[in-house]
């Protein structure tokens, strides 16, 4: 029982006001001969490590909140937190706390924080015995002057919090709103307009201990009421109403444990004060409402851990999402209430968020995301889902989509879902596709195949992938660039198409051969090259990006490709009708001229210089075209040097040889007479060996004629293309 009640997370307070959690253990105060004082000791649960070692000052000022919370600042900037499983373990924690401190363990906090230098500079206005604000009257008639009172405590920290000691030590919270049901009744609008000012001003105190009595169930919509009537407004505000009939709260499941209906109802309130209902904080108060951030964020914390520990409630939850005859409304609560679930999960650190979203997949979220996908409402929620599940593991996704069924209809697959759901987002800036693009990019990305245990995940998957789902991806742009022209060239299609051939290009850079084979069968690359008439320079850029990228790769079976289908006109066009103009897209066109020089590719500097060259030597502002012209020159040299070096070689060879076979003939003929069959025999020998001879010189021989033809260096289609075999051999080597 002790190690339940004293069990407890540590929390620290980063840089960016969002509690850090350092870990679980448990936690005991024991006296400390090196730090001379009694201290608190936080021990891993896991391992028996320190998380913390924090003495008991007697000057620190320690908080509890929530009734399972002790929060405390160390020094400047350096907030802990110990958040306890048990509200008893809280309780003796603080009582020892408080023991040490000489302190009333009914307070909720030990003592005034002190600020030395306010202090110094109002000694007389805050001396060291007074330990509460005298509050005036919770009248109708002062209403105006405790507005003032705390509107002027707001730049002092150490006078805010005298006040919050004040409002809670005489239950002065509650009085207020009774006052504001009072004046609602005459409606009394200054004295309403008061009201806003002081409740604003008593949110912006940042105390955890006024957050419980103004978020408590019989309080908070009443300072709702209060926030409704700002000065500033010519009508108020109709908050109430929006929480109360608009905002209706739905159990997609019975929730029997009334603790976490509660806990949901008052973060979702909470939630709405601080993000709808109250202004945007200036420079000067962005700090005033970190402690309200901080109420939200533990809230969160404690639904997601209570419904992840409920087996029964997320059980009944994936069984009705799983059961084909739910009906459409209420697939589309259950999708949304997971969606929400996920979202919360957010607030979780690294650790506790693996392990719920392994929680999930134990329970089937993939398989349950499949059905209903006909509804809009569900297709949304459910995409939303599958990128939570896509950063925690893509390796896992990847496993699924791989055994769904394979329908006739692609469409069903959820992988063709999400691709479609990229395809027909209505944002006229295409911010849900952006991400949706993101999250493809990193399931098809083989960086993050690697360390699988399965080695076959990366030629498994991407082989799906072409089959299953390429198509769909493509289908915008291989309808918007039929019979070679643009159909559709307004931005948002622009924007669209932009973002397929950012991940097309992603694949030629990291998919070798399916790619390849890709990007031939359908003459990919030349309709990508139409939309270099697109108006939209942007576009044009992404499409000589995907040939850039392409090009780069120096494959002589993409050259083949390029040079076969005349690839290079489409991008010298544009160059040419751009004229002079010194932009991006001239500057990119230009350097993958560059680089086809600089790299020298052979097969393409041939071909540009033999086709294209009359219409490029005019451009003299870049001597790119000359230097392209100089190569091909240098090349055609080198080639006639090497063709008259072997004929010369092949010359002496003849007259060694002749030489040689006359000079044996005339040794015979010193010699004792031979017979005329012997001497036919030598001389079929002998010329067989010199025939052997000039044919090896010669790159092909032609028998029927009997002559060299010599030898050229072919630039186009020396290679033919590969086995489909060898080539996905060499793309799982890559």
């Amino acid at each position: 029982m002790s190690d339940t009640r004293r069990r407890v997370k540590v929390y620290t307070l980063n840089e960016d006001r969002q509690w850090d959690d350092r870990g679980t253990g448990h936690v005991s105060s024991t006296f400390v001969e090196r730090l001379k004082g009694t201290s608190l000791l936080v021990r891993a649960e896991s391992d028996g490590s320190l998380l913390l070692e924090s003495k008991i000052s007697p000057n620190t000022a320690y908080q509890k909140q929530q009734d399972t919370l002790i929060v405390w600042s160390e020094a400047d900037n350096y907030d802990l937190a110990l958040s306890f499983q048990e509200k008893a373990g809280c309780d003796e924690i603080w009582e020892k706390i408080c023991q040490v401190q000489g302190k009333d363990p009914a307070l909720d906090i030990t003592q005034d924080p002190i600020d030395e230098s306010e202090e110094e500079r109002f000694p007389e206005e805050i001396p060291e015995t007074s330990h509460l604000v005298e509050l005036p009257p919770c009248e109708l008639s002062r209403l105006e002057e405790i507005a003032d009172l705390v509107t002027s405590v707001l730049s002092s920290p150490i006078r805010r919090e005298k006040l919050a000691l004040a409002l809670v030590s005489e239950g002065y919270i509650k009085k207020l709103l009774g006052l504001f049901r009072v004046c609602e009744d005459l409606d009394n609008r200054e004295g309403l307009h008061h009201l806003y000012e002081i409740v604003r001003g008593v949110l912006f105190l940042n105390k955890a201990a006024l957050f419980e009595v103004m978020f408590s169930d019989d309080c908070i919509m009443d300072v709702v009421g209060c926030l409704e009537y700002d000065p500033a407004l010519v009508q108020p505000k109709r908050h109430r109403e929006f929480l109360t009939k608009t905002a209706k709260f739905k159990e997609v499941i019975p929730i029997t444990d009334s603790e976490l209906r509660q806990k949901i109802h008052q973060t979702y309130r909470v939630q709405y004060i601080q993000d709808i209902i109250l202004p945007t904080p200036s420079v000067f108060e962005e700090n005033f409402l970190s402690t309200l951030t901080s109420f939200i964020f533990f809230n969160k914390v404690e639904i997601v851990s209570m419904l992840q520990e409920d087996e029964k409630f997320l059980t009944e939850v994936f069984a009705q999402l799983t059961d084909e005859g739910t009906d459409d409304s209420k697939r589309r609560e259950l999708v949304n209430f997971v969606k929400e679930f996920c979202a919360f999960s957010q607030t979780l650190q690294p650790q506790n968020r693996d392990a719920f979203f392994k929680t999930l997949a134990n329970l089937g979220i993939l398989p349950a995301l499949e059905i209903g996908m006909d509804d809009l409402q569900v297709r949304a929620a459910a995409t939303d889902i599958f990128s939570y599940l896509v950063e925690f593991s893509p390796s896992m996704v990847r496993e699924f989509v791989m055994q769904e069924p394979q329908q006739t209809d692609d469409d069903v697959l959820l992988i063709n879902v999400v691709i479609k759901q990229m395809i027909c987002d209505s944002d006229p800036e295409l911010g849900g596709a952006v991400q949706l693009m993101g999250l493809l990019r990193t399931l098809i990305d083989p960086e993050n195949m690697l360390a699988s245990t399965n080695k076959t995940e990366k030629t498994e998957f991407l082989s799906f992938f072409y089959k299953y789902c390429m198509h769909v991806l493509t289908a915008p742009l291989l309808a918007n660039t039929a019979h070679d022209k643009i159909s559709k060239d307004n931005f948002q299609t622009a924007q669209l198409l932009a973002l397929i051939l950012e991940l097309l290009t992603f694949c030629v850079e990291h998919h070798t051969y399916h790619i390849k084979t890709y990007i031939m069968n359908k003459d990919l690359l030349r309709r990508v090259l139409v939309l270099m008439n697109s108006k939209h320079t942007f576009l044009a850029l992404c499409a000589l990006r995907f040939m850039r990228r392409i090009i780069g790769l120096k494959d002589e079976y993409y050259n083949r490709y390029i040079i076969k289908g005349n690839l290079f006109e489409p991008v010298i066009n544009a160059l040419l009708d751009n004229g002079t103009r010194y932009n991006l897209l001239n500057s990119a066109i230009i350097e993958l001229f560059e680089f086809i020089k600089v790299e020298d590719i052979k097969s393409l500097i041939a071909h540009i210089v033999d086709n294209f060259y009359k219409a490029l030597e005019s451009i003299e502002y870049v001597q790119t075209f000359k230097g392209l012209k100089g190569r091909y020159e240098q090349e055609k040299d080198r080639q006639s040097q090497r063709i008259s070096s072997r004929y010369r070689r092949d010359a002496r060879s003849l007259d060694e040889d002749e030489e040689l076979w006359f000079n044996d003939d005339d040794d015979d003929d010193e010699g004792e007479p031979v017979e005329k069959s012997r001497i036919e025999d030598d001389f079929s020998d002998s010329y067989g060996k010199y025939m052997e001879a000039k044919k090896a010189c010669c790159l092909d021989y032609d028998v029927t004629q009997d002559v060299c033809i010599p030898s050229q260096t072919t630039l186009v289609g020396l290679v033919d293309y590969p086995d489909d075999e060898d080539e996905e051999d060499d793309d799982e080597e890559d």
